[in-house]
């Protein structure tokens, strides 16, 4: 990526995660970066090839997410600790997730659950002592991530929420063993 577009696709992706896809225009994007909206055509051509970029972008932030929470030892602090460094991340899938009904935006959640999920639950289950079939804790996993991001914005993305957050979900899981 040059330069030029790095900007574009950090801010763009930065409003994305805050107002949804609907938020993303370029006359408020080239605003609010001082840039001139022929910057952004001369880069991107069109909002369909910018929004691909924002894809491309965030699965490549989903990977790093995955490492880190690959190398978390457990959920509090550490696991915590990478959501709250990836807010902007959570907070874009968030938007893709209310918007999954179109079909790039589907997909994209698809392989970013498949990337991040695996690692988390690995350590939920582990953290929480579960003795359930996998077929159970899979179930029971994709119910909490639905949850979560309908509860998480802005504002709750933080340490003590998250830890308040954690804590209520293993207690509700050990309440179902």
């Amino acid at each position: 990526m040059s330069k030029g577009k790095d900007i574009w696709i950090e801010k763009g992706y930065e409003v994305f995660a805050l107002h949804g896809p609907v938020g993303v225009k370029v006359e408020s994007l080239a605003k609010t970066l001082d840039i001139s909206k022929s910057s952004f055509y001369h880069h991107f051509a069109d909002m369909e090839i910018f929004t691909s970029h924002l894809l491309e972008y965030h699965l490549e932030r989903c990977k790093i997410i995955a490492i880190k929470e690959t190398n978390a030892l457990n959920i509090d602090p550490e696991l915590i600790d990478v959501l709250v460094e990836f807010k902007i991340d959570l907070l874009f899938n968030r938007q893709l997730r209310f918007s999954r009904n179109n079909t790039e935006f589907g997909a994209v959640i698809e392989k970013t659950d498949a990337m991040v999920g695996n690692a988390f639950v690995m350590l939920w289950v582990k953290e929480l002592n579960l003795h359930f079939s996998t077929e159970k804790i899979a179930a029971l996993f994709e119910l909490a991530l639905e949850n979560f991001y309908l509860q998480i914005n802005h504002d709750n993305l933080n340490h003590k929420w998250l830890s308040e957050y954690f804590t209520n979900l293993k207690r509700l899981a050990k309440a179902m063993e």
